[in-house]
């Protein structure tokens, strides 16, 4: 029998960190993960999460890099906050490990979009080096990169479903993007993370849907960098809806020149032939978020009007799983050669 994997999880008792955890604790490849702290925690995984009480021990140890070696881990998940990301990661290339990471601190190349996070790097040089080596977690993009990559940086939920929806018919040129493209996206309050705030407590967002971040949402830049869209050709508003995860973006667009319902499947199909978690639903079908719950799964479906130029197209993930903890083990099955399926079924 071949050696297992070791990795670790810097974050697990994050709803994307224990997500991910559940998702690698049954992954025939990969030995029991590490479930590694920045501060002391004197309790286990399993009393923050009962769900996985009796499964094992699951101790939270102290984050330090000896632990890693002594512990052969050659995989490392970071669920953590931007900033944390941002300071740790470089040390943690520089010990030979490699990285997935779930947050936002690697995502960008372009430097104007990057500049929403605010990043006050120690050392400026080493930083750029590992913004230009980061190879962007989205395998039905970039596959072969994300194989050979030391850094995945794990995309966004609100811009995973965007960008696969839409990655398709910009890439085709039928899309008219001086026309402008609007999404309107909403998700669950488990995409805002664990910490609670005034507007993701439950008396605040039970029975409600409100709008935030427009013109500043920081998974802007992820969609118009993948998309090779300039900022004026596109407006993103997201809104948090009261249900605990799954988002919903719809996303409305112009094209070129007249066509029909079953040219446009055609490219939807086309692109994503032999993908294994992107759903393209017929013509007029549109996905819903209960459809894709619990699952790695990013449906798309569209809905084209009389005229044939304007096109509606609706995307649906779950935040925590495509959306997050799904697409890095996803991505970990590409890095080491793995059916992309293993530990999703």
């Amino acid at each position: 029998m071949s050696k297992k994997l070791q990795v670790a999880i810097v974050g697990a008792t994050g709803y994307a960190g224990f997500e991910l955890a559940r998702l690698l604790l049954r992954h025939s490849k990969v030995e029991q993960p590490l479930f590694l702290s920045r501060e002391r925690e004197p309790i286990t995984l399993d009393e923050i999460y009962p769900q996985i009480y009796g499964e094992g021990n699951f101790p939270l140890e102290t984050f330090r890099f000896e632990v890693l070696k002594a512990k052969g881990v050659e995989l490392l998940f970071m669920a953590t906050q931007h900033e944390l990301s941002r300071q740790m990661i470089p040390e943690a290339l520089k010990h030979g490990v490699r990285v997935v990471d779930l947050s936002g601190a690697w995502r960008l190349k372009n430097a104007e979009n990057r500049a929403v996070y605010k990043f006050e790097d120690e050392y400026p040089a080493q930083a750029a080096k590992w913004d230009a080596a980061a190879v962007y977690g989205l395998p039905e993009l970039h596959r072969k990169e994300i194989a050979t990559a030391q850094l995945v940086a794990n995309p966004g939920c609100y811009a995973t479903s965007v960008i696969v929806a839409l990655a398709p018919l910009v890439k085709s040129g039928l899309v008219d993007t001086e026309h402008g493209i609007v999404c309107d996206a909403k998700s669950g309050v488990s995409g805002a993370g664990k910490k609670p705030t005034q507007k993701t407590h439950f008396v605040e967002a039970a029975d409600n849907l409100s709008a935030y971040s427009v013109f500043g949402h920081r998974h802007t830049g992820e969609i118009l960098e993948q998309l090779g869209l300039r900022a004026e050709e596109l407006i993103f508003t997201p809104h948090l809806l009261p249900i605990p995860r799954g988002i919903l973006s719809t996303m409305y667009l112009r094209l070129k020149k007249s066509s029909t319902a079953a040219e446009i499947e055609s490219v939807l199909r086309e692109f994503y032939k032999g993908e294994k978690f992107v759903r393209v639903f017929k013509a007029g079908t549109l996905p819903q978020i209960q459809y894709s719950v619990h699952t790695n799964f990013c449906d798309v479906g569209f809905s084209l009007a009389d005229d044939g130029k304007r096109l509606v197209v609706v995307s649906c993930l779950d935040n925590l799983v495509k959306g997050a903890a799904g697409q890095a083990l996803q991505n970990m099955n590409v890095m080491y050669g793995w059916s992309e399926q293993e530990g999703l079924n």
